[in-house]
């Protein structure tokens, strides 16, 4: 089966599972949540070879346990706590993907990275002073993922303006997706109640996710994404 096939595979389940709590099957909707990711896991797998593979592999690997561990997070904080590591380590293993894909260009339009820069380092100042007095003994580790998080962004910017089109929107969309889910989640959970909320933060994730895999897939020639 060819990983572009997997990946509208993907795409189907999710909607599925999106939609099952607006059917009253909200029990089925948790059951299915571990099914997400191996998807894109498999996607990857089946793909040739190309630079950063692993890493990829290795970011989905701790993002899909950070989806199971966070099934629980109503239990006990320390599974919140658990869930934010692991989110933790996927985000600084797609900095790492991020820096290390092959560019067409030497320098990227140094006024767009300029204004980038300006716009991600208002999301981080906005969401720290929006949220910090609410975090009460989580304040350092919540700081520290969402530093984490914003250069995560900022390398993915910084990157779309030397990777090769469209392949460099793609991966920029996904890490604004990723930022937005887990913005979602945080404010939802330390200071104020969103509607909804549960849809929002999946849907965001599950888009994240699958334009970054897309995006890297294409940016690298060698992956069966035909």
């Amino acid at each position: 089966m060819k990983a572009n096939s997997i990946l509208n595979s993907y795409l189907i389940f999710s909607i599925l599972y999106l939609l099952l709590p607006f059917v009253g099957l909200d029990t089925v909707n948790w059951y299915l949540k571990p099914f997400l990711l191996p998807f894109l896991l498999v996607t990857v797998l089946i793909s040739a070879d190309f630079q950063g593979k692993k890493l990829l592999l290795s970011a989905l690997l701790f993002s899909w346990i950070g989806d199971i561990i966070l099934m629980f997070a109503d239990k006990a904080e320390i599974y919140f706590i658990l869930g934010l590591v692991s989110f933790l380590l996927s985000h600084i293993l797609y900095i790492v993907l991020f820096s290390r894909q092959p560019k067409t260009a030497m320098k990227g339009n140094s006024i767009a990275l300029y204004l980038g820069t300006i716009l991600i380092l208002g999301y981080f100042f906005g969401m720290v002073g929006l949220l910090f007095p609410k975090l009460g003994p989580l304040q350092i580790p919540v700081m520290v993922y969402a530093a984490v998080i914003t250069t995560m962004l900022f390398v993915a910017c910084k990157g779309s303006l030397t990777w090769e089109k469209p392949a460099a929107f793609s991966i920029l969309a996904g890490a604004i997706f990723f930022v937005l889910s887990d913005s979602i989640l945080a404010i939802n959970k330390f200071y104020h109640p969103i509607a909804q909320s549960g849809f929002w933060i999946m849907s965001t994730y599950i888009l994240a996710q699958y334009l970054i895999v897309s995006g890297i897939l294409r940016l690298n020639k060698k992956s069966s994404l035909s």
